[in-house]
């Protein structure tokens, strides 16, 4: 008997036979508003038929949405993120959470150098410039990155990933903040965010979203960081203080900043836009070839694994390894 996915996130079609030969029943969602069940869309299967959901950390899944579906085994989180979905009700309900951590750090880690070499050289700007035909006004003295020091907020596989490159491609100093210091790294440690971005050119925001990171860079770490910094966030919109970040590009506190996740997204302040001291992409940092096709067979395994009785490859932390079986 088929095994229902609901599915929040499409899956390629190129990539559905392959959940669809190993017993998966594809099942898309249908949601009304924020607040309603999820279900399957047009009515099409009996939410009591639904075994697994497969979200990402900016959806989730709620405890009302895990009571509209009373036989949900696994939540399988496309990503690495999981801020949205509420775990005590998982546990609670015997419910299994895994995640793509792994899967796609090295895309996003490579996005990030992008929007900082771009944000510090200012290629957007200078692109513009001389397709305006303004070839010698444009040519303005930018900061290099080689030699600079490198702020990492959040220094798990995707911070350790930009570490690497900042340190080796481009012989940059290095320092992080966790909530606490990695046993295992010998990089400079700052037990708070704001001396981090003190000490720091640059500050890479990568950490993850939830209640418990919400507006960790704000008014004052902005100001810490100071006129000649620069931030680059490929972690979570909410981490970094919209409103703070608008005040302080305007007045030039900081030199500028490149978002890939912007809070409230997609919806984008104008404010923000009309900046010309900011770059931004629409949360696109993990989306590379290589990275969706490793997403989407983490996936598979994750499903294929839990109901055949074997441990998840990647249960998010503070879940056991239990299975289906």
């Amino acid at each position: 008997m088929p095994i229902s996915l609901l599915l929040h996130v499409d899956i390629p079609a190129a990539l559905r036979p392959a959940f669809e030969q190993a017993g998966f029943r594809l099942c898309p969602a249908l949601r009304e508003n924020e607040h309603s069940p999820i279900l399957p869309a047009d009515g099409a299967f009996d939410p009591s038929s639904i075994n697994a959901v497969l979200t990402i950390g900016s959806i989730g899944l709620s405890e009302a949405h895990m009571a509209a579906l009373p036989n949900l085994r696994l939540i399988c989180c496309q990503g690495v993120g999981y801020e949205k979905v509420d775990l005590d009700a998982a546990r609670a309900r015997g419910i299994m959470v895994a995640n793509g951590a792994g899967t796609n750090d090295t895309a996003v880690a490579d996005h990030a150098l992008a929007l900082l070499a771009a944000m510090v050289r200012d290629i957007p700007g200078l692109d513009r410039a001389v397709r305006r035909g303004e070839w010698q006004q444009a040519r303005q003295t930018r900061p290099q990155l080689t030699g600079r020091r490198v702020g990492i907020l959040g220094l798990g596989n995707i911070g350790l990933k930009i570490a690497k490159r900042c340190a080796q491609g481009f012989d940059m100093e290095v320092a992080y903040h966790n909530r606490q210091p990695r046993a295992d790294s010998e990089l400079r440690y700052c037990d708070t965010v704001d001396a981090l971005a003190h000490w720091a050119d640059f500050l890479v925001v990568c950490t993850p979203g939830g209640a418990g990171t919400r507006h960790l860079v704000n008014a004052r770490t902005l100001e810490a960081l100071g006129a000649d910094g620069f931030l680059i966030n490929v972690s979570r919109g909410s981490v970094v203080d919209t409103g703070a970040l608008i005040d302080c590009l305007r007045r030039r506190a900081i030199a500028g900043a490149a978002l890939d996740v912007v809070e409230g997204e997609p919806e984008v302040p104008a404010a923000l836009t009309a900046l010309d001291n900011i770059i931004l992409t629409p949360h696109v940092a993990a989306r590379s070839p290589e990275a969706l096709e490793a997403m989407f067979a983490r996936v598979l395994d994750s499903l294929t694994c839990y109901f055949s009785g074997r441990p998840v490859p990647a249960p998010v932390p503070g879940m056991a390894s239990s299975t289906a079986a």
